[in-house]
């Protein structure tokens, strides 16, 4: 599912001529396809430049990325949104659109990917049930909290039952009853053969659902424990 060998990551400030200091070093590891891993660190390891490469918004500056069996340093552009639309992202900042009702929000990249209405709303109607919202499926963003936000995210990042699921810090905006419930969700869709990948400061949490992990520091890899 995916492979790095030797991967790093430069950014390009905005308006310099040069790229910066390397934010990602040396990444060398292989997650097979339904495989989970937790992706652990503290703030500033490189976990969330990390999951940018694996979704696909950047490509790597060194190395060698493959992701489904595409090496995404060598893709033609126009390959990635493609790939792109089987790869599920539960953002640390949830990226709702302000003007779109939560099952609108969790219905647009079914939409995009062409799936028929109907289907739509069997499978947004049953994600948000899952999830506790369907009785804010008209609500707006703003008339939401951070951990109704938080879980409409979730909600459309899994709603295709993508082949790779990222998570950035998925469980920061809720609570332990919340948090269980998505782990369920997530263990769940890792049993049915989607490769997840979650990174959290979350200890407990990963306590009580022990996996596979990958420990970052200062861009390295420490571990994969």
């Amino acid at each position: 599912m995916v492979r790095l060998e030797g991967v790093g990551l430069q950014y390009r400030p905005a308006g310099a001529s040069r790229t910066g200091a390397e934010v990602l070093r040396g990444l060398s590891f292989t997650i097979p396809e339904g495989g989970f891993r937790w992706l652990l660190g503290p703030s500033g390891a490189g976990k969330t430049s990390l999951l940018r490469l694996l979704h696909l918004a950047v490509r790597p500056t060194s190395g060698r990325l493959t992701v489904m069996g595409t090496e995404v340093g060598q893709a033609e552009r126009r390959a990635l949104p493609v790939l792109r639309r089987r790869i599920g992202m539960v953002f640390q900042d949830f990226r709702l659109l302000p003007h779109l009702s939560a099952y609108d929000n969790v219905a647009l990249p079914l939409r995009i990917g062409g799936r028929p209405e109907g289907q739509i709303r069997a499978d947004v109607n049953e994600i948000l049930n899952w999830v506790g919202l369907q009785k804010k499926a008209e609500s707006r963003p703003a008339e939401l909290s951070g951990g109704e936000q938080q879980r409409v995210a979730i909600a459309r990042a899994v709603a295709g039952r993508p082949s790779l699921l990222l998570a950035d810090e998925p469980t920061g905006n809720l609570d332990d009853t919340q948090a269980e419930r998505l782990m369920v969700m997530l263990n769940e869709l890792n049993r049915l053969g989607t490769t997840v990948i979650i990174a959290t400061h979350n200890d407990a949490l990963v306590a009580r659902h022990p996996g596979t992990a990958l420990r970052l520091a200062n861009g390295r890899l420490l571990d994969r424990g």
